[in-house]
This record gives structure tokens, sequence and C-alpha cells, in this order.
């Protein structure tokens, strides 16, 4: 399992994430000081980063359902990747914001269809296992991934930290083109199915 090729694109993508969620907050002095905020004002970044994850979610995980999840996960990671590249430029803070917000949409969506897609090739029993190798590269993004990364903004810039985040982008694309297997897309209930379950449960209990 350890050495099953078709699970590693799943761990870049989750080392990928891991990075950008977690070392904005070790480079928020740097950040600060090179866009003239504060430091809480430069804080609302994190908050734009997990707004987007609140939002994608759902939306993209519902969209998600009507194709085949190879071609969902390159596209999160497409739009991943470029929102950290566009962060590494950002000339404001204000674009900074913009970047963080939308980088954070892929983030729910692709850990719920990564994990589908780790059960599905995984060999029967082992799909726990599976699951557990993607989410290892959050693991691996906090022991050395964000440390990395905060050291390199402290000591060269931030804008490299995220550059650094968006090479991890480009080469899980090129991994997940490659190494992940082409699996058909598998049927999933809509906003308008979900919302109207939660119409009639409230209303059940008003009843």
């Amino acid at each position: 399992m350890l050495l099953n090729k078709k699970l590693i694109p799943l761990t870049l993508g989750g080392l990928g994430i891991g990075i950008t969620e977690f070392v904005m907050m070790g480079l928020l002095p740097d950040i600060a000081k090179d866009l003239s905020i504060t430091i809480p004002e430069a804080g609302h970044l994190i908050s734009a980063y997990a707004l987007g994850v609140v939002i994608g979610a759902p939306l993209l995980a519902i969209i998600a359902g009507k194709y085949p999840p190879k071609y969902i996960l390159i596209a999160l990671m497409g739009l991943f990747t470029v929102f950290n590249a566009l962060s590494a430029f950002a000339p404001s803070y204000t674009s900074l914001f913009i970047a963080r917000l939308f980088s954070g949409l892929p983030h729910g969506a692709f850990f719920g269809v990564g994990s589908v897609v780790a059960s599905r090739i995984a060999p029967k029993g082992k799909e726990a296992q599976a699951v557990s190798l993607m989410f290892a590269g959050l693991t691996i993004a906090n022991l050395f991934g964000v440390p990395l990364g905060t050291y390199i903004g402290h000591n060269f810039s931030w804008r490299y930290s995220f550059a650094i985040v968006a090479i991890v982008g480009i080469i899980t694309l090129f991994s997940l083109k490659y190494w992940l297997p082409y699996l058909p897309a598998v049927k999933t209930v809509t906003l308008k199915v979900n919302l109207a379950f939660l119409l009639n449960a409230k209303l059940g209990s008003l009843s």
C-alpha cells in the first residue's frame, strides 16, 4: 500500500493544502510589514482562507458528482495552484485577501472527493489505510512544510512560501494526470434535494 503510486497524487495534494493553510500563521508579521498593515489586519487573511473552505466545500462537492473524480481533482488542484501563485505575486492586501479566499475554495472538496477516490482504488479491506495516506500529506506539511515555509518567509520573502505551494500544486497536477486512474462519476444528491430535505425536516419538527 505504501508504494502504491496511485495514492501519491492525493498525498501531494494534502501536502500543498496543509502548507498553505497553516503557513500563514507564521508569516503574519512579515506580510504585515511588507504590505504596511497591522498584524490583526493580516490575520484576516487566515479568515479569508477559512471562508473559502466553508463556501467551496459544499458547492464544489455537489458539482463534483456530475463528473469523473479524476477530472474534478485536477480542476480543484488547478484552482488551488493558480490562486496560490497569485498570492505570491499579490501587490496589495486586497488582492492577497481575494487570492486567499479563492485558494481556500478547493480545500474541502479535494479531501471529500479524494477520500472517495482513495477508498475506490484501494484493495478490499484497505480502504481506511488508503484514505489515511491521503491525509498523511497534512501531517507531512505540519512536520516539515510549514516550518520550512515559515523559515523561508522570515529569512527571504513570504512570497517564496506561496511560490513553493504553487510548485507543489503543479507537481500534484502532473501526478494526478499520469498516476491517478480514471474512475466513472458517482451520482450524488443535488443541492435542491438537500434543501428540500432540510425544509421538510424543519416543517416536520413544527407539526
